[in-house]
């Protein structure tokens, strides 16, 4: 006779064999999602480096990315150091400011948060504009390291004023938001005085950098935005738990043994980083930190072992594709890349806004 423990048991099995199924399709699906993305983005890079004013065969290309001494010295030189280093820094800058931007509307709980919309890329603006106006100081060192340490100093500071306004809010999320785009204006004027006592040069320069271009791109300077995103995004990933946590609130979160405020302030500064050291090289990117996670979070959801590597990966796509159309858009002409972000992000930031405001 069969026991009636066993009936009882039958139904719990099945259950637990559907759930495991479900989550394996779960997981097959972000995972295919994920793979998606990092084509799209080698297709875009490939893009990329085939596009620019000079005329360059794809034979030529990949013959001179297979055999660089096959080409003609200043063929070699336009793919080498300008073509290569264009594209390879538009993926690493869009993956910095997409992670950055993820991460940001987690544990701001904003999804209008973003480093440009929350001033912390204004801020490194200024820090690069000090350091441009005002010289290098006699420490030794190469404007490479001088800039970025400027950069950060400044968003640093940015984020965490909008981290302690987040603490002591009393208005709501939007308040932030509301906060970064007065610290945006506030910042910008210091900027503008700053160009008005700079002699012509700088003023070109700080002008040109509050565009946004990769046309400066060096391979010293792509090391170390890799090397700031490669040391990042592990760390990252180690909070995918806690971050994934706090999306259904801070009560939760702790209830599980997280330190809410030192979770969102170890991530205001990994992002202010991010978003510092890509600044700095490549000048006044907007809106690839706010698209590329909302691209993420519609494909990916809040499970954030997916979300952050999707953040990444779109805001590398978006930016590589804007680099591939501001070479294309007016034949013979590069446009600054912020210019075209800028472009496409006014639109969707208004359409964000008046969509929050028709859920309240």
């Amino acid at each position: 006779m069969e026991s009636p423990s066993a009936n009882y048991s039958e139904p719990a099995v099945r259950s637990e064999g559907t759930l495991a199924r479900r989550y394996a399709a779960f997981l097959r699906v972000r995972v295919a999602i994920l793979g998606l993305l990092s084509l799209f983005l080698v297709v875009a890079f490939t893009f990329d480096v085939f596009t620019g004013p000079a005329a360059l065969s794809p034979i030529a290309i990949l013959n001179g990315l297979l055999d660089p001494d096959s080409l003609p010295g200043p063929v070699r030189y336009i793919l080498l150091n300008v073509r290569l280093p264009y594209a390879v820094m538009a993926v690493l800058v869009g993956a910095s400011l997409g992670l950055a931007g993820a991460e940001m509307q987690t544990v701001l709980n904003n999804a209008l948060a973003s480093p440009f919309t929350l001033g912390v890329s204004a801020a490194a603006t200024l820090g690069a504009s000090l350091v441009l106006v005002f010289g290098l100081p006699s420490t030794g060192l190469p404007q490479e390291v001088i800039m970025p340490a400027s950069a950060f100093a400044c968003a640093a500071m940015a984020a965490m004023l909008i981290h302690v306004l987040a603490q002591t809010r009393t208005n709501g999320a939007d308040s932030v938001v509301l906060f970064g785009i007065a610290l945006v204006f506030a910042i910008n004027s210091i900027v503008a005085l700053l160009q008005f006592v700079a002699d012509a040069d700088t003023l070109q320069q700080i002008v040109f950098w509050g565009m946004g271009s990769f046309s400066r791109s060096t391979w010293p300077k792509i090391a170390i935005v890799a090397a700031v995103l490669v040391i990042a995004f592990p760390i990252s990933l180690r909070n995918v738990w806690k971050l994934t946590a706090l999306r259904a609130g801070d009560a939760q979160a702790e209830s599980l043994g997280i330190d809410t405020n030192r979770l969102r302030r170890n991530v205001m500064l990994r992002a202010s980083l991010l978003a510092a050291v890509a600044v700095s090289f490549v000048g006044t990117i907007g809106f690839v930190g706010l698209v590329g996670p909302h691209i993420a979070r519609l494909l990916l959801g809040e499970d954030h072992r997916f979300f952050l590597p999707g953040a990444a990966l779109a805001g590398a796509l978006i930016l590589s594709l804007a680099s591939v159309a501001s070479k294309t858009i007016i034949p013979g002409l590069i446009i600054p890349v912020g210019i075209v972000t800028s472009i496409v992000g006014v639109p969707l930031f208004l359409s964000l806004l008046m969509t929050r405001d028709r859920r309240i």
